[in-house]
């Protein structure tokens, strides 16, 4: 094996990067991180990649993973922020760090990438990412939204176990969007049902767009919706207008009309076998209208495209009510700082506890019907 860190994937083929893709996840792809490069969309918010590369003797491309020195804790959404302070308090610098993740994408996806999950190309990079920590002077290393196979292959490490809950709807093979009402209690399914008409009624016409058919006032709106929602929760409008349409061929744009005048909209992401919900924005008020455009209509794609999954963004416990279930996100974390590193494992076992507890209750709220 040859290990290599790399600043920039412009020198990495395409093909030999995404041939180590587990399941052609679109958030850790050539494209969509080059994209992140190119679009001015990483070092002005505090991501500076390095890339582990692992190649075998015939140079060829054999183990990779997305990793990134980190300055802040922004546009990760596994949040560490008391870990800082922590940090602060006692006088210890808390970054920069490394994390291993898909910037700005809450989105469960591999992070150790090889050919056919080989086990002992996992633990070189594991390996290699411990290296870089200790000759960058990091404070820690954190791999966050990892798939199963990834996550036991860092357990295999004294490594802090951490876990959250997002809400995913999953395609039991309905026929439409009727047949996934069915399956739901009375209440739940009247309740949608009333959600749907209010928008109907307001006059509005939803239309879903392929990315690569947008026309430029289209692509004009649709940034306009993602940058106004940060200007009214705060936060900052990250990925640039040159991303977006970098990704052209990965987006679905869902739009809402009023009158034949765009009015809302909402940014998706196409995979393979998944629909990933990202970002949305509304001109005006409208009754229902977030639910229509970021959940509902996404559900009736997903039936009418045969696509099982649909991950409609980050937390929101009022997703349940709507077809969305409870489903665990996990990560894991190496910090270099011994005294710290049991605190925050013990604050993390209380803290997991805590979150069994709540995922129990999350369950309980199911609105599909007992079987």
């Amino acid at each position: 094996m040859k290990f290599s860190i790399s600043q920039s994937l412009k020198d990495i083929p395409a093909t030999d990067w995404n041939v180590l893709v587990h399941d052609n996840n679109p958030f850790v792809q050539h494209d969509f991180l080059y994209a992140l490069e190119t679009g001015n969309c990483l070092q002005p918010y505090g991501w500076q990649p390095r890339y582990l590369l692992i190649h075998n003797d015939e140079d060829q491309l054999i183990g990779a993973a997305p990793a990134y020195i980190k300055t802040n804790s922004y546009g990760e959404f596994v949040f560490d922020w008391a870990w800082a302070d922590a940090y602060q308090r006692a006088q210890i610098e808390y970054y920069p760090k490394l994390v291993i993740a898909a910037p700005f994408s809450p989105c469960t996806g591999p992070r150790l990438l090889t050919q056919n999950q080989n086990e002992e190309t996992a633990q070189a990079l594991i390996a290699l990412a411990l290296e870089l920590a200790k000759q960058e002077k990091l404070s820690s290393i954190h791999w966050l939204f990892n798939q199963d196979w990834d996550f036991a292959q860092q357990q295999k490490h004294d490594l802090i176990k951490r876990f959250d809950y997002q809400f995913h709807w999953h395609n039991q093979n309905y026929t439409d969007f009727d047949d996934f009402l069915s399956r739901l209690s009375m209440k739940k399914r009247k309740n949608i049902k009333r959600e749907r008409k209010k928008v109907v009624e307001a006059g509005i016409k939803i239309a879903c767009l392929n990315g690569e058919d947008l026309d430029e006032q289209q692509w004009s709106e649709l940034y306009n919706f993602y940058t106004i929602t940060f200007m009214k929760k705060s936060g900052h409008a990250t990925l640039s207008l040159d991303f977006f349409k970098a990704i052209k061929h990965k987006l679905l744009a869902i739009f809402a009309y009023d009158n034949g005048r765009i009015v809302a909209g909402a940014i998706c992401i196409k995979g393979d076998n998944a629909l990933y919900g990202r970002h949305w924005g509304c001109y005006e008020n409208y009754d229902s209208l977030h639910f229509e455009t970021c959940y509902y209509t996404g559900i009736e794609y997903c039936i009418k495209h045969n696509i099982n999954l649909f991950e409609p963004g980050a937390q929101g416990e009022h997703k349940i009510s709507r077809g969305f279930l409870p489903v665990k996100t996990v990560s894991s974390h190496w910090l270099d700082e011994r005294g710290f590193n049991q605190a925050i494992k013990d604050h993390v076992q209380r803290e997991s506890q805590a979150m069994q507890e709540y995922g129990e209750e999350l369950m309980a709220a199911s609105p599909y019907k007992k079987i």
